[in-house]
């Protein structure tokens, strides 16, 4: 095969899937202007909402944390790791 044909054939083979790529930004590009500007790149999220951790939950679960790397650090003392 001629080299010639051969970049001619990539370059046709490139231009389709830079125009495939095109119009996926096209849609993605529609889809934030009917979600709106402000939502979609106003870093707000779109999605479900940020769920927060009471403070006692939090103290549990590092107490648990801390009681977890107490053992850990006492089975590595007596050699069983």
């Amino acid at each position: 095969m001629n080299i010639l044909a051969a970049l001619t054939q990539a370059e046709a083979k490139l231009k389709k899937q830079a125009d495939r790529a095109r119009k996926q930004l096209d849609a993605v590009r529609g889809a934030m202007k009917a979600l709106g500007s402000e939502v979609a790149s106003g870093g707000k999220r779109i999605g479900k909402k940020k769920r927060k951790m009471s403070a006692a939950a939090r103290a549990r679960i590092g107490k648990a944390t801390r009681k977890r790397w107490a053992k850990f650090r006492a089975e590595k003392k007596k050699g069983k790791r």
